[in-house]
Order: C-alpha cells, then structure tokens, then sequence
C-alpha cells in the first residue's frame, strides 16, 4: 500500500492543487491538520478534503482526490476557526481566522469542530496527530522524534511545525511530511511525503507552485500582505 501524507494546508489552493498535480498514484491520501488558516481559500480546501465538488482544483490535481473525505485530524488553526479561538495567535494567525470563519459554510465550520485529534489508518498501522500524541498543540521537530512516541502503529505522521522530516526507530517511522500551504523550513516549494508499506519506504516530495498568485489573492482578501510575501522565503 501506497500512501500520501499531507499536512498544514492553511487554506493555501495553490499549493494544494500542485502537490496533488505532482503526486503519483497512491492507495490513500491522508492529512495531519490544519486545513485552513492563513492564507485566503480556507473554504475551497476544506471543500477538497471533505470531498464536496466545489473546491476549484484543475481537473488533474482533483483526480488525486478520493471518493469521500481524506482522513484527517484537525489542527489548532482548524480549531480555532471552528470554535472562533483565536487566543495567543498572532496578527495575521487572527486575522485569517476571522476570514476562515467569513467564507466557510457552517457545514464547514462543524466539519472542523468534529475531526478528530487523532486517527488510525491503513489497518491500524498508521497514527495521525498534528502535534505530538500525548498534546496535539505541542511542536514536536524531527530531531525530537523518539520511540516512546509510537504505540502499536508502525508509522505516526505529526505536522504542526511546518518542517518536513522523518526518523526511523526499531519501533516504527515518524514522519512529517511538512507544510503545504506554509513551509518553514526554507524551501519555500510545497512539501509532501510518500510512505510505502510494501517496501518500507519514505519519500520527502517538494513542488515549485505560484507563490505570487498568492501574495496578490492574499492582498485581495485584505489580509496582512505578510501572510503572502512569507511565503517566498519558506519561513
């Protein structure tokens, strides 16, 4: 089994539409939270991952879509949006949770309050957090991967950090297959990962996307510019 790890999307289309334009076949597409927040097409993406038609992907990028909703966890920003809790985040955090909460459908919106912090899949041997498993806000680095955060799972995919990374232990793989929507590692490209069950095998994937298409959406939306021009630099 094939499987596509996808994590922090923050409501960023474009880069979202060139992972999945890049990604090759796969088995299942999974996600690690944080399907909005920040940048303007929180709606558009939430309607990706819940399955509905109406997300304005390109007809090779919605493809790679699944019949239904990806698996996925919900985030702290999915959270926020969901239950207006924008406590402790900053300008241009807040701000898009405000937009969020502006431009998704309460079917959205209760769709964000009711993922789940955790989830097991692909026949209990993978775990999705968005954090760390014992705190789903706790930002959890690869070089702080260790064993006695796996449990029965062969694989445990985090997210949160925006840092694309994997470790492989006795006990199993940890991975983060990094940021979507806003890498902060960097590499400014899209980040995405691969994991192989029948060869045991990871691949890290970055995607070169339009970056400028969305600074200018992020100004037309009247958000903090910053939101977008952050992007150039990965971080």
């Amino acid at each position: 089994m094939k499987v596509g790890v996808i994590s922090d999307i923050h409501g960023n289309l474009v880069a979202l539409e060139a992972v999945l334009e890049d990604m090759p076949s796969v088995d299942l597409l999974v996600c690690a939270g944080d399907v909005v927040g920040y940048n303007p097409w929180h709606a558009e993406c939430a309607a990706a991952i819940r399955g509905e038609g109406d997300h304005g992907l390109s007809d090779e990028a919605a493809a790679m879509l699944p019949d239904g909703e990806v698996p996925t966890v919900m985030g702290n920003h999915d959270r926020a949006v969901a239950f207006d809790q924008a406590y402790g985040f900053n300008d241009m955090a807040a701000a898009a949770v405000d937009h969020a909460r502006e431009t998704c459908s309460d079917d959205q919106l209760e769709w964000l309050g009711e993922l789940p912090e955790q989830r097991v899949v692909c026949d209990r041997q993978m775990r999705l957090v968005h954090g760390h498993p014992n705190d789903p806000d706790r930002y959890t680095y690869p070089e702080e991967y260790n064993p006695d955060m796996l449990g029965d799972e062969d694989v445990l995919v985090t997210g949160h950090t925006h840092v694309q990374g994997h470790e492989f232990f006795d006990e199993g793989l940890i991975l983060n297959p990094g940021a979507v929507g806003q890498p902060r590692d960097g590499d400014p490209r899209a980040a995405y990962s691969l994991v192989d069950f029948d060869s045991r095998e990871i691949e890290a994937r970055r995607v070169e996307y339009d970056i400028d298409r969305v600074v200018d959406a992020v100004r037309e939306a009247d958000l903090p510019l910053r939101i977008g021009t952050r992007l150039r630099s990965g971080q």
